[in-house]
Parts: structure tokens; C-alpha cells; sequence
């Protein structure tokens, strides 16, 4: 087992994607993997010290969480992403972080902008001043008007 982190890690269940996704721009690393099979949910979640997101009550009847050995949250049904979001957060004290990546979680590092330059497409280039890489995936980022929209919805969830 891993040693504890200064913050969380998730693990969110195949029906929490979305929230590993907004997790993410909040700041947190949010694992998600499509159709994992709950026995290997548990085994890594154990295995990488995170703390599982789930909305299956089921779940939460395995021994290993019953026991405190892998700690999970029950995540209720039928909230939006940004509902679920609001309830983790709330549920775990958590504050809004630097965002990562939210494709795969990765930490984000600054570039200098002419280093995007050829990566960039040329209106984004032309209208942002700051640009990222996912030090994961190799992803380029800015801060364009999608990412704007993200911010103000967190800004109003934090709010």
C-alpha cells in the first residue's frame, strides 16, 4: 500500500467519469477507468492509497470497505456532474487546487508561449497569453473560452 497523500486521490467507479473529469479541474487526481471490473476497483484503489467515489450501493458491502481498509464515498444518484462535484467537495472538506489535466489527471506545467507556437491552433495562439502541457499525456492547454466556463463554474461551486 501507498503511503498518504497530502491530498486525496479518487478513484471514481464506471459511473462517475464525469466527476473524475470536473475532480480534475478542481485540482484533484481523479482515476477513472471505463467498465473496470469493481474486484479491480478495489485491488488498485488499495494498491494506490485512493479513496473511491461510487453510486453503487452494492459496493460498499465488500469486506475491504466495510473494514476501513480501502475508504470510499457514496456518491448519490441522480445528481448532475457539477451536483456531484459540489457534494464531494463538501463531503471531504476539499478547496479548489491548481487544475490538472482534466483528459487524465496529470499535472499541468507552464510553458513559455512561444513554445506552443507550433502546436497551438493560430486564433488560440493569437488570443492567449499562457499555455500548459500535461506532464502525463503531452497535451497542450490554454486558457481559452472553454476553460473560462469551467473556471466560472467552479468559482460559483467554491462561492
Amino acid at each position: 500500500m501507498t503511503e498518504p497523500r497530502e491530498q486525496p486521490a479518487f478513484y471514481c467507479d464506471a459511473m462517475l467519469g464525469g466527476l473524475a473529469r470536473w475532480l480534475r479541474a478542481a485540482g484533484y487526481d481523479a482515476r477513472y477507468d471505463y467498465g473496470i471490473d469493481d474486484s479491480v476497483l478495489l485491488q488498485r484503489a488499495r494498491d494506490e492509497g485512493r479513496l473511491i467515489l461510487s453510486s453503487d450501493g452494492p459496493l460498499f458491502m465488500r469486506k475491504i470497505i466495510k473494514q476501513g481498509t480501502v475508504r470510499a464515498l457514496f456518491v448519490p444518484r441522480g445528481m448532475s456532474r457539477l451536483g456531484q462535484l459540489h457534494f464531494v467537495m463538501k463531503s471531504l472538506n476539499l478547496r479548489l487546487l491548481r487544475p490538472r489535466c482534466m483528459a487524465c489527471g496529470g499535472e499541468l506545467a507552464e510553458l513559455q508561449k512561444h513554445e506552443a507556437i507550433d502546436e497551438a491552433p493560430p486564433l488560440a495562439y493569437k488570443r492567449c497569453g499562457r499555455f500548459w502541457r500535461c506532464l502525463r499525456c503531452g497535451r497542450l492547454l490554454w486558457n481559452g473560452t472553454h476553460w473560462k466556463r469551467v473556471e466560472q463554474k467552479l468559482l460559483e461551486l467554491a462561492g
